[in-house]
C-alpha cells in the first residue's frame, strides 16, 4: 500500500490505441510508449515538426486604408459593418503539427504473463515489463535525446514514417550502415511538392550478442541489453540552406556517441544527467488530498473509473504537472501537448492564443514551473516581429498585435474568416504576456525582454485608441471577443469587455515597467485612465460588450469577457464587490455550448477568483465525470474521449491551486473555493506573487499555512474570517494556523 500520493500511473496491458500510450518529453521531443512487449511501438514526435501548407508564406491582411471607414460606419450603428473587413482570402490553416515516425522493436512471441507498463512523473520515464522483458524509454532534458533501453535476447528493429494520416506522397528514404559508434538507422522524410523535410537518427548500441543489417532495418540476437538513442531535425529549406542547416547522418551518430560514457553503465549516466533537472522541477509542488491507499493503486484506467475519488484528482493534479513540464521547452504546450500519433490533428495542433494556450499554462507561476513560463516567453519573443507586422497591416499602428492561432513558426494573423474575424482580436498581447508578467511578480525580477514587449503594445493602444464615444470615453473599435457574437449584431462590434480589461491593463503594466520614462508612463496611465468602464446588463450581468445596444450571447464555450477575474485582477469580491457580483451573475447565465474541456474548466477558475467552492466542484465534475481522460491520463477536447487535446490534462493543476491559494503582489487569500468534497489534505511548494513560498495543510477543523518569504513586505491576508495586514519579513518564516476557517 502506498502512504502517499502517487507520483506515476500504470496499466495491466498494453495500449491499443496512440492515444493510451505512455508519454515523454523534454519541450523538444516527445515519446509516445505503447509498452506491447512483442511488436514495441515508440511513436517520436518534435516541436518544430508542421506540414507546409500555404501557412508558411501566409501574410497578415493589408486593410490599415480600410479601417477609419469602418469604424465610422461600426459607430454610427451599422452593426454587420466588419463582415466586410477582409481581402476576400479563403480561410487559411496554420502548418499542422504532426508525429514524425516511431521506432518499431519486433521480439519473437513470448508468454503474456505478469504484464506491466507504468510511466514515473518524477523521472518521465515510460517502462513495461512482462515474461523477463524490459523496455524503458525517457526524453533527456539535458541531452536533448530519446533513450530507450531493452533488455531481451533478440530484436528487430525499424524506423517506421507509416502513421495514421501521413500522406500518402511523402519521398521517404532509409538508411543503415555499422559505424564505430554503433548501428547507424536514418529516415529522410520530405513533404510533398516542397523542399522542407526532416531526418531521423536513431543510434543503436548492443551489448553482447550480434548485430546484422537488414535494411532498412537490423536484427540483434543474443543481446544482453540495447540502448536505442534518437534525434529528429527539420530542415527548413531556407534559401542557401536547403539541406546545409542539418549535419550528415554519420556526424550527427558521432555526436550521439559522445553521450555514451566510457566507465560506466551508459543508460544510468543519461538517466542520472536528465533526471537532475527533470525530478527538481517536478517536486516542487505536490498535492495529497488524503486518498484510500488502496485506491490510490489502482491503474489509472480504473482510477479515472472513480470520478469522485480524491486519489483520482490527486493523480490527475501530478499528471498534468508532470504532462505540462514535458510539453514545455523550446516552446509551451500546442493544443496536443507535444504529442499526436495522427497526421491529421484536430485544429493543426496550434498554439491557440485566444483561451487555449493559457488556460495551460495557467498553473506556471503559482506552481513553480518557471521551465512553462520561460517556454511560453521563447514562443513570444521570436515572433514579436511578426506581431509588429499584424499591428502595421490590419490597424496601420506601431507597435504589436497577437496572432489567434500559430504553428511556432509564424506569429503572423493569417488565420481568420467571416464567422470568426480573429484579425480583429487586440487583446491578445496582452493576454499572452500575462503569464510573464506573474512569472516576474513570482521571482521579484522584471524581464527586459517583457517590458520592451509590453511597451510595444501600449504603443499600439496610443494609435489605435483614437475615437471616443458621446461621452468622450474611448472605444475600441472594431472589437472582438473570442469567439462569440453579439446576439443582435455581427461577430466585429464595439468595447468587448475583454478588449477593455486588456488594454487597461496593459497600458498600466506597460507603465509600471518603466518608472524611468515617467512622462510616457505618465501617458499610458492617462490613455487607460480615458477607457470606459465595463456595463452591466438588463440581466444584472457583466456584459460581454460595454457598448449599448449589444446583446449578450450566454450559450458559448469561451468567457472571454470575465478576463478581468481571471486571470487579472481587475475585478475581484474584495476591491470592486459590484462588478463582482455582475461577473458572478454573467457566470451563472454562462452556458456550457459544446462542452469543451477548456470551457469548463475556465469556468472554474473564474469561479474560484469568485469565491465558490461548489461552482468550482461542479464544473470539475463535468471533466472528471464526462470521460474526457485517456489511460494515458492526457486529455481529450469533448466528452467520451473525443478528439484528442491537451486543455483539461494542463488546466487542471491551475484550478486546484486557485482553489486553496490565490495572490497578486499584495495580497494572499487562502482557501477561498474549497469544495466541501475535500475536507482534508496538503498542497506543499505554491509560489506567489509578492515573493513566498507556502505550504497549506487543512482539515474538517483547522488550516495551516506555512509562509516562507524571499522579499520583505506586508500583504493583505484574506480568509473566510475576513482580512488583515500581514508583515514578511525575507528568511523569516510564518506559520499561520486559521482555526476554523
Amino acid at each position: 500500500m502506498t502512504t502517499g500520493p502517487v507520483h506515476g500511473t500504470w496499466e495491466p496491458r498494453p495500449a491499443a490505441r496512440w492515444e493510451d500510450a505512455f508519454l515523454s518529453g523534454n519541450g523538444h521531443h516527445g515519446a509516445m510508449a505503447f509498452g506491447d512487449p512483442n511488436d514495441e511501438r515508440i511513436v517520436v514526435t518534435h516541436h518544430t515538426l508542421v506540414r507546409p501548407n500555404g501557412g508558411e508564406s501566409a501574410r497578415p491582411p493589408e486593410l490599415a486604408a480600410e479601417l477609419p471607414a469602418l469604424q465610422d460606419r461600426l459607430l454610427a450603428g451599422e452593426l454587420t459593418a466588419a463582415e466586410t473587413f477582409t481581402d476576400g482570402r479563403p480561410l487559411q490553416w496554420v502548418q499542422p503539427f504532426h508525429p514524425a515516425f516511431h521506432i518499431r522493436l519486433r521480439a519473437p512471441h513470448g508468454e503474456s504473463r505478469a504484464y506491466r507498463r507504468c510511466v514515473d512523473f518524477a523521472t518521465g520515464v515510460a517502462t513495461a515489463e512482462s515474461a523477463g522483458r524490459r523496455s524503458q524509454v525517457f526524453v533527456s532534458r539535458a541531452d536533448d535525446v530519446v533513450v530507450q533501453q531493452v533488455t531481451t535476447p533478440d530484436l528487430d528493429i525499424a524506423l517506421d514514417h507509416r502513421l495514421p494520416g501521413a500522406p500518402h506522397d511523402l519521398a521517404v528514404g532509409h538508411g543503415a550502415v555499422l559505424t564505430p559508434e554503433g548501428a547507424l538507422l536514418t529516415l529522410r522524410v520530405r513533404y510533398p511538392g516542397s523542399d522542407r523535410a526532416y531526418t531521423v537518427v536513431t543510434l543503436v548500441l548492443v551489448t553482447g550478442g550480434r548485430t546484422t543489417l537488414t535494411p532498412p532495418g537490423l536484427r540483434i540476437t543474443g543481446a544482453e541489453s540495447v540502448l536505442v538513442l534518437t534525434r529528429v531535425l527539420r530542415h527548413t529549406g531556407a534559401p542557401g540552406a536547403p539541406d546545409s542547416d542539418v549535419p550528415d547522418a554519420l556526424t550527427q551518430a558521432r555526436a550521439l556517441g559522445d553521450l555514451i560514457p566510457d566507465d560506466e553503465d551508459p543508460y544510468a549516466r543519461l538517466l542520472d544527467r536528465h533526471t537532475e533537472l527533470h525530478r527538481t522541477a517536478y517536486e516542487r509542488v505536490t498535492l495529497d488530498l488524503g486518498a484510500d491507499p488502496a485506491e490510490r493503486a489502482l491503474p489509472g484506467s480504473e482510477l479515472l473509473a472513480r470520478p469522485d475519488s480524491p486519489a483520482c484528482l490527486e493523480r490527475l493534479f501530478a499528471a498534468g504537472r508532470y504532462h505540462l513540464l514535458s510539453a514545455s521547452g523550446m516552446l509551451p504546450p500546442r493544443l496536443t501537448g507535444l504529442w499526436t500519433g495522427d497526421w491529421n490533428t484536430a485544429w493543426a495542433g496550434a498554439f491557440t492564443n485566444d483561451a487555449n494556450l493559457n488556460l495551460q499554462t495557467s498553473s506556471a507561476a503559482a506552481a513553480a514551473l518557471p521551465e512553462v513560463a520561460e517556454a511560453q516567453a521563447s514562443l513570444i519573443h521570436r515572433q514579436l516581429d511578426d506581431w509588429a507586422d499584424n499591428a502595421r497591416a490590419v490597424f496601420g499602428a506601431r507597435g504589436v498585435v497577437a496572432p489567434p492561432h500559430s504553428d511556432g513558426e509564424s506569429g503572423l494573423t493569417y488565420h481568420f474568416s467571416r464567422e470568426y474575424p480573429l484579425h480583429l482580436w487586440t487583446a491578445g498581447a496582452d493576454w499572452l504576456l500575462k503569464p510573464l508578467v506573474d512569472h516576474d511578480e513570482t521571482r521579484g525580477e522584471r524581464d527586459p525582454r517583457t517590458a520592451h514587449a509590453l511597451a510595444q503594445v501600449a504603443l499600439f493602444y496610443e494609435d489605435f485608441l483614437t475615437r471616443t464615444d458621446e461621452n468622450g470615453h474611448l472605444a475600441v473599435v472594431p472589437s472582438y471577443s473570442p469567439e462569440n457574437r453579439p446576439a443582435n449584431a455581427s461577430w466585429g462590434a464595439i468595447n468587448a469587455a475583454m478588449d477593455l480589461s486588456a488594454a487597461r491593463h496593459a497600458l498600466l503594466t506597460a507603465a509600471e515597467y518603466h518608472p524611468e520614462n515617467p512622462e510616457q508612463a505618465h501617458g499610458w496611465r492617462a490613455l487607460a485612465d480615458r477607457l470606459p468602464p465595463h456595463r452591466i446588463n438588463a440581466d444584472g450581468a457583466l456584459a460581454e460588450w460595454a457598448w449599448p445596444g449589444l446583446d449578450d450571447t450566454y450559450d458559448h464555450r469561451h468567457l472571454s469577457h470575465l478576463y478581468g477575474v481571471w486571470p487579472l485582477d481587475e475585478i475581484n469580491p474584495y476591491d470592486t464587490p459590484d462588478l463582482a457580483a455582475a461577473a458572478y451573475r454573467a457566470l451563472e447565465l454562462r452556458g456550457a455550448e459544446n462542452d469543451s474541456a477548456h470551457g469548463h474548466l475556465h469556468h472554474a477558475l473564474v469561479a474560484a477568483r469568485l469565491r465558490d467552492g461548489e461552482r468550482v466542484a461542479h464544473a470539475l465534475g463535468q471533466v472528471l465525470k464526462g470521460d474526457f481522460f485517456h489511460a494515458s491520463l492526457m486529455s481529450a477536447h469533448y466528452p467520451n474521449r473525443d478528439v484528442y487535446n491537451a486543455d483539461a490534462a494542463h488546466t487542471l493543476p491551475a484550478v486546484l491551486v486557485e482553489m486553496l491559494v490565490q495572490s497578486t503582489p499584495d495580497r494572499l487569500v487562502l482557501l477561498p473555493a474549497l469544495p466541501t468534497a475535500y475536507p482534508k489534505g496538503e498542497l506543499r511548494g505554491i509560489r506567489t506573487r509578492f515573493g513566498a513560498t507556502i505550504d497549506l495543510t487543512w482539515n474538517q477543523h483547522e488550516a495551516t499555512a506555512v509562509i516562507r518569504p524571499t522579499r520583505t513586505h506586508r500583504v493583505e491576508l484574506r480568509t473566510s474570517s475576513g482580512a488583515e495586514p500581514l508583515d514578511l519579513v525575507a528568511g523569516e518564516d510564518r506559520v499561520l494556523s486559521l482555526g476554523t476557517w
